[in-house]
């Protein structure tokens, strides 16, 4: 089996991963088992191999040194599944007084094995960080599967997010964002609106802010797209996590690995 992993690992290059094709039920045991493994702080229950490659705030690292071999006691946890690309993405909130997180986690699969483990861990400290505000918003909204007439496409997803992420170089009203009414806005500790029906994100953003290295993640059942980014001059690690309904931006959820006092955004 190993040799057969070691085989696919060579094979499958980027190109060919972006036609890999997994069902969601294939991507949720890699997520069970990947919240498993988070949980008991043993990376061994990931279905893993020696080759998988460990990246953590954007950065390879060894997988010793992930997030994975911590044990966390997960307060909160909602994932989308890419059956295109074979990913996944989870945010997952832990409350613990004695460490709390609000963390993105990226999985890639490939023969049922995950071959990329990829963290964005938010810590004490960093931008607006704040996990029980996280855990009581993004736990009240309802993100249900979308009926099949209803969604959007994998291009309008990635459309909407990169008018999203265009608009903080150009400045607000040079790009046509999607913005949906209601919309709230999940930063840290900071949420847009109130519950009610004219909620907007559109909120204005500062300009001449370039967002770089865009990498996506898409739920078209979901209607959800996650964006791993490298965000404004200092190329913060940042992941934006969307929902849109009726082609509209209804969520956004941030994390941003930038301490408070150190952020440079403009």
């Amino acid at each position: 089996m190993k040799n057969l992993v070691t085989g696919m690992l060579l094979l499958f290059s980027s190109a060919a991963l972006a036609d890999a094709n997994c069902s969601r039920s294939e991507l949720q045991i890699a997520v069970n088992a990947y919240i498993e493994a988070q949980t008991a702080g043993d990376p061994d229950l990931l279905p893993a191999a020696p080759q998988t490659l460990y990246y953590q705030q954007h950065e390879l690292i060894d997988a010793g040194d992930s997030i994975v071999d911590e044990a966390l006691e997960i307060d909160f946890h909602r994932s989308i599944f890419d059956e295109t690309t074979c990913q996944t993405f989870t945010e997952l909130v832990v409350l613990d007084e004695a460490h709390p997180y609000a963390i993105g986690t990226r999985l890639r699969i490939v023969a049922d094995t995950v071959i990329e483990f990829e963290a964005i861990v938010t810590d004490e400290g960093d931008w607006l960080f704040n996990p029980q505000v996280t855990y009581e918003r993004a736990s009240s909204e309802t993100w249900d599967i979308v009926p099949e007439a209803e969604r959007s496409s994998r291009a309008t997803l990635e459309a909407a997010a990169n008018a999203y992420f265009d608009q903080f170089f150009s400045g607000p009203g040079t790009v046509y964002v999607p913005w949906g009414r209601p919309c709230n806005r999940l930063e840290g500790g900071i949420y847009s609106g109130d519950g009610s029906p004219d909620d907007s994100c559109d909120v204005g953003v500062p300009s001449g802010m370039n967002i770089s290295h865009r990498r996506f993640v898409v739920d078209e059942a979901l209607g959800a797209v996650v964006g791993f980014v490298r965000f404004g001059p200092n190329r913060i690690p940042d992941t934006h996590l969307f929902r849109l309904e009726d082609g509209k931006i209804r969520y956004v959820h941030t994390l941003t690995v930038c301490p408070d006092s150190g952020c440079e955004f403009n």
